[in-house]
């Protein structure tokens, strides 16, 4: 009965962040493509073999409309199980046009605790509230001059920021209203293929096989946003162009290890529950999943490691509230704010500890920030090499990443 309820309440939640203004959407998206096309060179695609060139984009049938076609590549996924979450394509519709408010004039707008989606780039810091990108799960934006795509699935709990650039042609990117294994699949404007938003890759139609560049983008509470940057930006909320109830979650309870994700068909990996929460990284051919109960702890905790052959450190630090347990989305219990990074300055490795909420290298004495800036100390401006990772749950970073290894322990 508990999952046939929950089934029942994501549902709803999916068809109330489709509902209202579809006009206004439907509007919206035709306006974005229309203005993507002159970006696009298109070229038909006789040859499916031949070697892409750059600048140009397929042409032929949509992914939206046929899930085969003699023009498209291989899927990489069995488009059977690339199935409808409900809404139609932009029915749950992306911000095209994102207007930001200086992090100084929006400290009192946001809950501390509330969730964001932390994006720098060249020194342009932006932060996506997560009350927002819950009801849009994707805002086309530019970022210190890099188009970009900033993604958020509430289904498998995980923020992803992609350039939006295919084969050197910029386009923009929608949701096309479909799952797989229960994540977010977006489509891009430029061809209508479909994309996993979990990993960046076409999986099905003209651009099946391409994968797109990402950029690291955490989630993080907002009171250590605006700590960090602040001189940063902040999406505002009451510029977004649609009515909807940001603030409220419309999927209360979903963040409960004792229950299973939406709309997944496939088999959980039965190492853990599927909805365990877990740090996901890879590098260097290699996968390895985190619990999230083994880098945390305390005020924070820094956790000293490695993924494949690189020597990596992921620092928590509490204080984020989970936006998928009640029905604020600053009311869910803390779970924290986690980012990984390559723990070397000027080729020498650190060793960080923790002091209070603060984060120490032990080789100098500096002290850091969850973002991998030194605040004081002799290496005070210094900021560590970011490296991509995903806050999620087991069950999708499992799927994406068959042969991870999973680490719940100290060894």
């Amino acid at each position: 009965m508990k999952a046939k309820l929950s089934l029942i309440g994501v549902t709803i939640a999916l068809l109330a962040a489709a509902c209202g203004d579809a006009g206004t959407a439907a509007e919206e998206r035709e306006a974005a493509t229309t203005a993507a096309a002159p970006e696009t060179t298109a070229a038909s695609q006789s040859d499916p073999a031949a070697t892409p060139a750059v600048g140009v984009l397929p042409e032929g049938p949509s992914a939206l409309e046929t899930s085969s076609a003699p023009e498209f590549p291989p899927p990489l996924v069995n488009p059977q199980e690339v199935m409808s979450g409900g809404p139609p394509p932009d029915g749950i519709p992306p911000i095209e046009e994102p207007v930001f408010l200086p992090v100084v004039d929006a400290l009192e707008r946001l809950d501390p605790a509330e969730a964001v989606v932390a994006l720098e780039v060249d020194g342009d810091a932006r932060a996506y509230p997560v009350q927002v990108m819950i009801w849009h799960e994707i805002v086309n934006d530019t970022v210190g001059g890099v188009p970009v795509a900033v993604t958020y699935c509430p289904l498998c709990n995980s923020a992803v920021t992609y350039k939006r650039e295919v084969r050197g042609v910029e386009t923009t990117f929608g949701t096309s209203g479909r799952l797989f294994a229960s994540a977010l699949v977006m489509y891009d404007r430029a061809t209508e293929s479909l994309w996993t938003h979990f990993d960046g890759k076409a999986v099905v139609g003209l651009l099946a096989g391409e994968q797109l560049e990402s950029i690291p983008s955490p989630l993080m509470a907002w009171g250590d946003f605006a700590a960090a940057y602040p001189t940063g930006q902040v999406l505002n909320p009451d510029e977004t162009g649609f009515n909807r109830q940001y603030g409220r979650n419309p999927y209360v309870g979903y963040d409960n290890e004792g229950t299973e994700p939406f709309l997944f068909t496939g088999i959980t990996d039965p190492r853990a529950t599927s909805k365990l929460r877990v740090v996901g990284v890879a590098r260097d051919g290699a996968a390895t999943a985190f619990s999230l109960d083994l880098v945390s702890g305390g005020e924070a905790k820094a956790t000293n490691t490695s993924v494949g052959d690189t020597e990596i450190v992921i620092l928590w630090k509490a204080g984020q509230a989970t936006a998928l347990e009640s029905d604020r989305i600053e009311g869910g219990r803390d779970v924290g704010s986690t980012a990984v990074f390559i723990p070397v300055v000027d080729g020498d490795k650190l060793t960080f500890a923790v002091e209070g909420d603060q984060f120490v290298d032990e080789e100098t004495g500096s002290t850091w920030n969850v973002t991998g800036e030194a605040t004081d100390g002799p290496l005070a401006g210094t900021r560590l090499e970011q490296i991509n990772h995903l806050d999620t749950f087991w069950f999708a970073w499992a799927t994406y990443r068959p042969g991870t290894e999973l680490v719940e322990s100290a060894e």
